[in-house]
């Protein structure tokens, strides 16, 4: 008897010690499980982010080549339209090549634009602003040439060194200064082009008097270079960069231009 109630003590005692031990395994897979699922949470959160943080960057990608795109195409309407000048620019200087052999005037780029250089000494004579037969000659056959170029608007510019009109000179000068003479010279030679076919509402003339020299006026030779006519292309208006918001103003009919010299497009 007293041996059964022994096993039986030592049952319950090892009875005991396996719920003990069942509570306590049962905790630490509960904390553990705990655990685990709180690391999913975190991990869950990370990969939340890092979806975030990849589409940002996508997008920011994504804009970064739209921009780099249009860089592209307005670097290749900018190398086409450079192109295109530079076989305008080709064209004519092919088309004067006679009357440049001869020494009669130049193809020059300045500012963008092209120029028909011609020396005031081919034109006129000293202080003059009368053409001589020589210069009228070369205007007709500049303004064969320029014909050909129907689309685009020309301003005629009067260009003197810096050596001032003497009020002595005898006979006297009908001009009081290289403004007055440039300007004079300018007009003279828009009306001769337009009494050699130009479209007169293409044409605008203008004095610009020693104020733009091409050469130093410390030489004889800089001066005499600076004394000259110069023929400007205009741009067309289509090579104009277009304002934000500017209205269209319209452009004079060529047709209703009167006989002279136009004034140019307005301001």
């Amino acid at each position: 008897m007293k041996t059964f109630a022994i096993g039986a003590t030592l049952l319950a005692g090892a009875a005991g010690g396996v719920a003990w031990h069942a509570r306590t395994d049962g905790k630490r897979r509960v904390e553990e499980q705990r655990q685990a699922v709180m690391q999913c949470q975190q991990e869950l959160a990370a990969c939340g982010g890092d979806r975030e943080t990849h589409a940002r960057a996508a997008a920011e990608a994504f804009a970064s080549l739209t921009a780099s795109r249009a860089e592209l195409e307005e670097l290749r309407a900018e190398h086409a339209e450079a192109e295109k000048h530079l076989a305008a620019f080709k064209s004519l200087t092919e088309k004067f090549q006679k009357m440049i052999d001869s020494g009669k005037l130049q193809i020059v780029l300045r500012h963008g634009r092209m120029v028909v250089k011609l020396p005031a000494g081919v034109l006129f004579a000293s202080g003059s602003a009368e053409l001589s037969k020589d210069g009228k000659d070369a205007l007709r056959e500049v303004a064969s040439i320029l014909r050909q170029v129907p689309d685009r608007r020309f301003m005629v510019a009067g260009h003197t060194d810096n050596v001032p009109i003497d009020p002595k000179a005898v006979p006297p000068s009908p001009f009081k200064n290289n403004l007055e003479l440039s300007t004079a010279r300018a007009l003279t030679v828009a009306q001769q082009l337009i009494g050699s076919g130009m479209n007169p509402a293409r044409l605008v003339a203008a004095g610009y008097s020693a104020y733009e020299p091409v050469r130093e006026n410390t030489t004889e030779a800089g001066r005499q270079e600076n004394r000259r006519i110069e023929i400007v292309l205009m741009p067309n208006v289509t090579e104009l960069p277009v304002l934000p918001g500017a209205a269209d103003a319209g452009s004079p009919a060529d047709a209703a231009a009167p006989p002279g010299v136009d004034a140019g497009p307005s301001p």
